[in-house]
């Protein structure tokens, strides 16, 4: 029995691309403890700004927040890859940020973050 070359072609694709791991807000909560040190998931009453609405937000525009110079003339938004790259390494992401933190290198702990992040409206 033969299978079509497409259909051939579509399965061994299938088999080296992993499947993409489902973001999970509840654990991005959790992991967000790391971050309540200086971040309130509401308003600005921590060391850093709060992050309520902070996913499509330009960077460095809390009103009544005093920015380093580099977030507050950044153009980032922050969206899922900005985020991504910030919360990996915030210093190589943006030079000068005050943002005094290693950063997270696991990627899926990343994006449960990004995922709890996106919940604060």
């Amino acid at each position: 029995m033969s299978f079509p070359r497409p259909l051939l072609f579509a399965s061994a694709l299938a088999a080296l691309v992993p499947l993409a791991q489902a973001q999970d807000a509840a654990a991005g909560g959790m992991a967000f403890q790391q971050c309540a040190d200086c971040h309130s998931p509401g308003a600005n009453d921590g060391v850093g700004p709060g992050l309520k609405g902070v996913v499509g937000r330009r960077a460095g525009t809390v009103a009544g927040f005093k920015y380093s110079d580099a977030m507050a003339k950044s153009t980032l938004v922050w969206n899922d890859t900005a985020l991504d790259n910030f919360l990996a390494d915030p210093k190589k992401a943006l030079p000068g940020t005050a943002m005094d933190w290693p950063g997270e290198p696991d990627a899926k702990a990343r994006a449960d973050l990004i995922a709890y992040l996106g919940t604060l409206k």
